[in-house]
């Protein structure tokens, strides 16, 4: 038996074991005012109570234009994937954003 085997062994999980992918999601929040805010992130809830409270963290866009909703969200994978959904997006006209947020609603129900 050789003695450095599990040293060995662990040294080479701990250096080619891959790290997890971030699960990055593009968002759309409605603003009171009907402003429609997009962006992208690894957890949508922390990003979406970042917005609300207005600390500093949230997008300055969206201070003073509380209460914000949630009304689009889609899991995307990697962050420049989500980076072009996000950008794509926010190319849109607005009665194209509309139209993406009602087929997204209409097929998160089923």
């Amino acid at each position: 038996m050789n003695p450095d085997g599990p040293a060995v062994k662990l040294w080479e999980d701990v250096h080619t074991r891959r790290k997890p992918v971030a699960r990055w999601s593009v968002y759309i929040v409605r603003c009171r005012d009907g402003a429609l805010y997009t962006g992208i992130a690894t957890d949508v809830s922390r990003r979406l109570s970042e917005h609300v409270r207005g600390d500093g963290r949230g997008a300055k866009y969206l201070r003073g234009r509380a209460p914000l909703r949630l009304v689009f969200v889609r899991r995307i994978g990697s962050r420049a994937r989500a980076q072009k959904l996000e950008y794509r997006i926010k190319t849109l006209r607005r009665a194209q954003k509309e139209a993406l947020i009602v087929q997204e609603n209409e097929t998160g129900r089923r």
